[in-house]
């Protein structure tokens, strides 16, 4: 198992991955988007390898609002989190966590949070093993202002 942070030169692949995990994007915005992750002070991306093969993948940022659950600032957010099905239960997503983690503290955080989907039972699931406590459940509403 290789886990590193991903540079620059990794945007294109880590956009492939993610456009697994988020699949109403484009390859293309994803790549946009995780080149300027990889370039911000306040977030870190890091991949996984099984072989030379990219398997997976863990974005963190530094979150100074309100995070709930939590009573210090900033947190370190887990913002994504995937590995490639033929590799899950390796390993992988722990390791990629453990990582994103020790990001968060080396920027001063104590705290460390993530959200998933109420619906996304294997999410809850993955967050459960890797230590995390569920701080809340939330449904978020909109409406166009104006609008009874």
């Amino acid at each position: 198992m290789n886990i590193r942070q991903a540079t620059q030169n990794d945007a294109r692949v880590t956009g492939e991955l993610a456009l697994l995990l988020w699949p109403d994007h484009t390859a293309e915005e994803l790549e946009g988007e995780f080149s300027e992750l990889i370039g911000d002070p306040e977030a870190a991306v890091f991949l996984a390898f099984y072989e030379e093969e990219p398997v997976g993948f863990s974005q963190v940022q530094l979150r100074h609002d309100y995070v709930e659950g939590t009573s210090t600032s900033p947190i370190g957010y887990l913002e994504g989190l995937f590995v490639k099905e033929a590799h899950r239960q390796e390993g992988f997503a722990r390791e990629l966590v453990v990582r994103a983690e020790r990001w968060a503290q080396d920027q001063g955080c104590s705290e460390f949070a993530s959200d998933c989907e109420l619906d996304n039972e294997i999410s809850l699931q993955v967050h459960l093993a890797l230590g995390f406590t569920e701080a809340n459940r939330i449904i978020c509403f909109t409406k166009p202002i104006g609008e009874a």
